[in-house]
């Protein structure tokens, strides 16, 4: 009897030691992006709210804060080290939604609505007795009228950029009403200002990549998709309104809006008495494309990365190097992009092709409490985040917050960086990948797309073309992989999505598997030959087990549909940029689909409201749904029967 209860427990010690074994080579093969980037939260003090318009690290260690709600917070010992906590000290205070900091020769500067202000502690105690204003520009009250700054040059000059308001009868149209609004301006410290460049729309982002001006700026009316825009002086990026202005005789751009118009349709039209909203014509014949009216417009500037809606943000914001010297990983000189509407970050790697910039951009991380608005290193190499989220809903739990960033020491299997070749691209990754699985053309898929100029609401993925992998190289040492291409397509984003490569000593698939590079020009040099490419298919080797639809008939239906799987309706809603508001389990900036699935709605009901969303259904969220009348009627019914199927 006695030996029969141990020998129980040595099977049940056994069996626990297996699970555990399990668990460990579970935990091993299934990465996560907080395995390698840890997110902290900075307790406030109870009644502050940091709604984070500027996020600036300062020379003694300290972090300055400026809020939305006006006031400018210094936080010493913000990272609470040696378990002491954070000291927060009101630097100052009634300024008007300030969206910036910089520091210049012990003060601070700040973009306020109206004005760049020079903020002065004159007797050392932590709080600023002189409030300077340095320039002022006009203002005609809308509310969208945000100013955005201040950028230290490198000639120790500032720059600002300044937002669109939106007309009265077509609120959905962006105008410059008074002076500047549109525009980027360069402040100097004696009070002169030099109008920079025009076409901003939310220019929310701002940042010099190796001293030059770079922003980003967000989806709306002819922005197809948020991105990064380099800035030298005289540009034209994007959007018209600021033409308004460049009849002024200091204006570095002498493109008009009636030059402008003469060649772009405006898309003005009354109805009845009432203007249209402009909206996606759907398969439209010839669009326009930016780079098409780059060829009436020498000043127009491609933007230099694309951050396609709803997969890379909704609402691109602040632009940071990593300077810190490898303490942030191993992304050094990098450039990172923060979003407010998915509450997360992007990586971007910039490189000049043919005296242009262009590049790739990857997701980096996810899972901040609140939109991430500013960023900024500390010396220690931890990125701090202010987030705010008032006037544009976002994922996370807060509605504002400060959080820090902290590389854990650990090295994640991800795309380093991926350059531009005149036959395809070359992917260098951060650990050496297994040769078999790189080698394999199933390893890889991809598309590319443009995003159309038009004075409509951003644009869905247009002119869609699968990518045809010829053949791949991987280096003697595992790092590269060459993978070339016949249909490379200047202009366009290429989304290429490694669902097979796996690193050499673990297994594990890449962290973050898609890469999207924006191709303004195709490199120049030699292309690989086909002797030297691996062309192997595993595919043609084995055969492919296929999920098929689910076949689902509701009791007293009259005839059963076809429901996709997951895997079948991601590239649906990828496409059509459901994916930028909506997830299947947890909500985003609107409701999970799981939820939308309770509503009980029929399939028709569905898409009518994709097409004509009714926001007082769901009152309990801050940003009301955009219309999609861009979704073709057969993948909205094909989305809506998926929908209708988490119930």
């Amino acid at each position: 009897m006695i030996d029969k209860v141990i020998h129980n427990k040595i099977k049940v010690i056994v069996l626990l030691m297996v699970i555990g074994f399990s668990q460990i080579i579970l935990a091993q093969t299934t990465a996560k992006e907080e395995d390698y980037y840890r997110i902290t939260k900075v307790p406030t003090p109870e009644g502050v709210k940091i709604e984070g318009g500027g996020v600036l690290s300062l020379p003694d260690g300290s972090i300055a804060v400026c809020t939305r709600r006006g006031d400018v917070w210094i936080i010493e010992n913000p990272t609470m080290a040696n378990g002491y906590p954070s000291k927060f000290i009101k630097f100052a205070s009634g300024l008007h939604e300030p969206l910036g900091l910089a520091y210049k020769n012990g003060a601070l500067y700040t973009a306020q609505r109206g004005e760049l202000t020079k903020l002065v502690d004159t007797d050392g105690d932590r709080i600023a007795d002189v409030y300077e204003t340095i320039y002022a520009w006009p203002l005609s009250t809308h509310y969208h009228e945000y100013s955005f700054g201040p950028v230290l040059a490198p000639d120790n000059a500032f720059f600002v950029t300044a937002n669109v308001a939106f007309g009265n009868e077509e609120w959905w149209r962006g105008e410059s009403r008074v002076p500047w609004r549109g525009w980027t301006m360069k402040i100097y410290e004696d009070g002169r200002m030099e109008p920079w460049a025009t076409g901003m729309r939310s220019p929310a982002g701002y940042g010099l990549i190796d001293d030059e001006l770079f922003y980003t700026d967000n989806q709306g009316d002819w922005i197809g998709s948020g991105g990064l825009w380099h800035l030298p002086k005289g540009v034209f990026t994007a959007h018209p309104a600021g033409l308004k202005w460049s009849k002024y005789q200091d204006s570095p751009i002498q493109l008009t809006e009636a030059e402008f118009y003469s060649k772009i349709d405006k898309r003005q039209i009354k109805k009845n008495g009432h203007y249209v909203k402009p909206e996606n014509i759907i398969d439209e014949e010839n669009p326009d494309f930016v780079y098409k009216a780059k060829a009436s417009f020498p000043e127009m500037q491609l933007p230099a990365v694309v951050l396609p809606h709803g997969i890379l943000g909704i609402s691109n914001s602040e632009i940071k190097v990593d300077e810190t010297g490898g303490k942030f990983g191993p992304f050094s000189g990098q450039v990172f992009v923060g979003d407010m509407g998915q509450s997360k970050i992007m990586r971007v790697v910039l490189e000049k092709v043919k005296g242009e910039y262009q590049g790739v951009a990857f997701d980096f991380r996810s899972g901040f409490q609140s939109g991430v608005m500013r960023m900024d290193f500390d010396h220690n190499g931890n990125l701090f985040v202010g987030e705010t989220n008032r006037g544009w809903g976002s994922a996370g739990t807060t509605n504002s917050g400060l959080e820090f960033l902290t590389w854990t020491g650990r090295i994640p299997f991800e795309m380093k960086t991926v350059k531009s070749m005149p036959d395809g691209f070359e992917i260098e990754f951060t650990k050496p990948v297994d040769k078999n699985s790189a080698e394999d053309l199933d390893s890889y898929k991809g598309k590319s797309y443009i995003y159309k100029y038009h004075a409509a609401y951003g644009s869905p993925q247009t002119n869609l073309e699968t990518i045809n992998l010829k053949g791949v190289k991987v280096s003697d040492d595992g790092y590269k992989v060459r993978i070339v291409t016949d249909n490379l397509r200047p202009f366009y984003v290429h989304e290429i999505t490694l669902n097979g490569v796996k690193e050499k000593e673990s297994g594990q698939l890449t962290l973050h598997p898609t890469f999207y590079y924006t191709l303004n020009n195709i490199a120049e040099g030699d292309k690989l030959a086909m002797s030297q490419l691996s062309t192997k298919r595993s595919s043609s080797l084995t055969k492919k087990v296929v999920k098929k639809a689910k076949v689902i008939k509701k009791p007293g239906a009259k005839k059963t549909k076809v429901v996709l799987t997951d895997e079948q309706v991601q590239p649906l809603l990828t496409n059509n940029t459901c994916v930028a508001c909506h997830h299947k389990e947890k909500r985003i900036v609107g409701p999970s689909f799981k939820l939308i699935a309770k509503r009980n709605y029929s399939d028709e009901e569905m898409v009518e409201l994709i097409y004509n969303p009714q926001p007082k259904n769901w009152p309990e969220y801050a940003t009301p749904m955009a219309p999609m009348p861009q979704v073709p009627k057969d993948e909205a019914l094909k989305i809506a029967a998926w929908i209708n199927a988490l119930d």
